[in-house]
């Protein structure tokens, strides 16, 4: 497992690491279970699989499952995003010219895709065809388009933002959920074996732990480490350089970087721990409240750090004991501290 000749591909840049089969997929055990049965049921019928929707926070490999879907099918994946199909013409484009039977298209970030392209995707999902409209004014004329049956994946880490008509025209709806340590840990080791350098156990977990549940950031981590250990002169990372190596980058032992601690110190010493508005509480970090909410209060939630309520942030006990503070008289004394 180790080598002395650093490889020149980059962790989580090269598309060779991507797995290709659910079998090679690690975590999302309930979702996998899931697809496994969607899955054959359609090769078995030889039919389109039902157009998907996954969902969750980014960086958990909804990317990657579309690419199992369409390999498990045996058939061809049309990539493409929200932000490039802001016209019917755009949307036309990459249902008459790229697709075949069965293929998948894979749109990334859904939720903005532009809403006159989104009404138009609606016949070409339910009922595969697609209208275009030649001319204007009296002369304009409706044509019909037949589309071969497709599968749609879409992906969004905002599922609020999708509207009403678009979510209930996917058959198949499924939240990708935070990983688990060892789940990280055994997919950081299989990137390290393909990659041809060493990596001990309990350092893939070391990583794994404070990669914040994130497959993505994990992967990073992994890069971060293994210069490091190159620098060093050493061909395997062991424990005690991830752990070096790791708190050089700044990562507490739950994954909180400077920024997560920050928000934390200003909410309990500037704020006696909340209540206190999101917009005040960027102000006092030099953020803007939408990264607060998007970057940082997820994974500070997760882990019991913080609470919304309707006045504002609160800190709990968690945070408290996390950061070394007494937590005598606060509302959660006394709660056990969560690590993910």
């Amino acid at each position: 497992m180790t080598s002395s000749t650093p490889s020149p591909d980059p962790i989580g840049g090269d598309a060779a690491l991507r797995p290709k089969t659910l079998a090679e997929y690690v975590g999302q055990h309930k979702l996998k279970d899931k697809l496994s049965v969607y899955l054959q049921a359609a090769r078995g019928r030889r039919e389109a699989l039902d157009h998907t929707l996954l969902f969750g926070p980014p960086g958990l490999g909804k990317t990657t499952l579309a690419h199992i879907i369409a390999y498990e099918l045996g058939v061809n994946i049309r990539v493409t995003s929200g932000p490039a199909i802001e016209k019917p013409g755009d949307l036309a484009a990459i249902l008459t010219n790229s697709l075949e039977e069965n293929d998948v298209l894979f749109i990334d970030e859904i939720h903005r895709l532009g809403r006159v392209a989104e009404e138009h995707l609606y016949p070409a999902m339910e009922d595969f065809k697609l209208d275009i409209v030649l001319g204007q004014g009296p002369a304009a004329r409706t044509i019909e388009l037949p589309l071969p049956r497709f599968t749609l994946v879409g992906a969004t880490t905002r599922p609020g933002l999708i509207t009403a008509p678009m979510r209930s025209r996917f058959g198949i709806i499924e939240h990708l959920e935070y990983y688990t340590p060892q789940d990280i840990a055994t997919n950081l080791l299989r990137d390290a074996r393909l990659l041809g350098f060493g990596l001990h156990e309990d350092a893939a977990l070391e990583v794994g732990s404070r990669a914040r549940g994130t497959m993505r950031i994990a992967k990073r981590l992994l890069r971060r480490v293994r210069d490091y250990a190159e620098v060093a002169g050493e061909t395997a990372i062991g424990l005690e350089r991830a752990h070096d190596a790791l708190e050089k980058l700044g990562l507490d032992t739950a994954g909180l970087d400077e920024r997560d601690k920050k928000y934390l110190e200003a909410l309990i010493h500037r704020f006696a721990g909340g209540p206190v508005g999101v917009d005040t509480l960027a102000t006092a970090i030099s953020e803007d409240g939408l990264t607060l909410e998007d970057v940082y209060e997820p994974y500070l939630i997760q882990l019991g750090f913080i609470k919304r309520t309707p006045r504002g942030r609160v800190a709990t006990a968690h945070a408290y004991q996390h950061l070394g503070l007494p937590v005598a008289g606060h509302p959660d004394d006394g709660l056990p501290l969560f690590v993910n």
